[in-house]
């Protein structure tokens, strides 16, 4: 439980891509704040019903399912009508985690991989949090957590696209901080190494002796959102070394490039 929650009363949070993997993990870990309420959103309905369901059998007080896909035009203000119709307009936490990994190097997938990558990854959290941004600064102190990736620091080949999007993540959410700091409003960033998840199973990584160390569980990661959110964390890594590769990239490039090679 974390001790520094924003708002009053039982936290009423947003968790996006909360069907598998970080935000499901997340979904379950913030159900058991006190008197959690929670909106879950992402594209496959049947299985946001049943976790919805779940967490209200585990304690939460409401779990409401909205399949949606983001990169929609009517996404951002079903969200927003859904809280204003079933929490009074009154949102304290948004963690903005739904996105995709396309693999491909740029000669190949091109300019349609970058903006199809960037559609779901930034974009989509950007038109998400637009649309929520004057529910956040009603209901403050309230908060904002946007799941980037260690990639958003050291970039590697066959994953431009992804990086470049959760590059351009890492830096809103530095400047959002800062201008909605006096509106109440944290803006939190947490940065995922290697996970395994359903999408992302990391089976040789987690099945290498030395590598598994370095392989995060959903779990973890969810804590460390519910640290940068209701505890107001500026930032996390997930594993917490990580970190230490993204201050070698800014001392010393030529080696990391070296390295990655």
């Amino acid at each position: 439980m974390v001790a520094g929650r924003a708002g009053g009363g039982g936290v009423i949070a947003v968790v996006t891509g909360a069907s598998s993997g970080l935000g499901e993990a997340t979904a379950r870990r913030l159900a058991r704040e006190p008197d959690a309420r929670l909106v879950l959103v992402a594209r496959r309905g049947d299985r946001l019903e049943a976790l919805a369901a779940e967490l209200l059998a585990a304690g939460a007080v409401s779990a409401t399912a909205l399949a949606a896909d983001l990169t929609a035009d009517d996404a951002p203000a079903r969200v927003r009508e859904l809280l204003e119709r079933e929490h009074d307009g009154r949102l304290d936490l948004l963690v903005n985690n739904a996105g995709i990994a396309r693999r491909a190097n740029f000669a190949d997938g091109g300019w349609e991989n970058v903006r199809r990558t960037m559609e779901v990854n930034f974009d989509a959290q950007v038109r998400l949090t637009e649309a929520l941004l004057p529910l956040l600064r009603a209901s403050a102190p309230s908060a904002v957590v946007n799941v980037s990736s260690t990639a958003a620091r050291i970039a590697r080949a066959g994953s431009g696209a992804y990086s470049a999007s959760k590059f351009a993540l890492a830096g809103w959410s530095d400047a959002l901080a800062l201008e909605e700091r006096p509106h109440g409003v944290h803006v939190g960033l947490v940065l995922p190494g290697f996970v395994a998840t359903e999408g992302f199973p990391q089976r040789d990584l987690v099945g290498h002796p030395i590598a598994r160390h370095i392989v995060a569980k959903p779990e973890t990661v969810a804590e460390a959102i519910v640290e940068a959110g209701l505890g107001r964390r500026a930032e996390r890594y997930t594993p917490k070394p990580y970190w230490l590769g993204a201050a070698l990239r800014v001392l010393a490039p030529a080696l990391v490039r070296r390295a990655l090679r």
